[in-house]
């Protein structure tokens, strides 16, 4: 499966960051948008939803269970 640019992004970026990287990339969104760049703004918020889909992805993929399983 070939991801899009916003999703390579995001999964960069949830990887470093974490759960966190959603928050931060929505609250970029919002700030990006309210100093009126709506395009920048449009794609910090694509990113933040292919972060959110990502990290729902691998959070109930069948491998982060064996994962959990295997920390305990």
């Amino acid at each position: 499966m070939r991801r899009t640019a916003a999703e390579a992004i995001a999964l960069s970026v949830i990887a470093r960051n974490g759960i966190a990287a959603i928050w931060e990339l929505e609250v970029a969104a919002a700030e990006t948008h309210a100093t009126g760049r709506e395009t920048a703004a449009a794609i910090i918020t694509e990113i933040a939803e292919a972060a959110e889909r990502e990290w729902f992805r691998l959070a109930t993929s069948p491998e982060s269970a064996w994962r959990s399983i295997g920390s305990t």
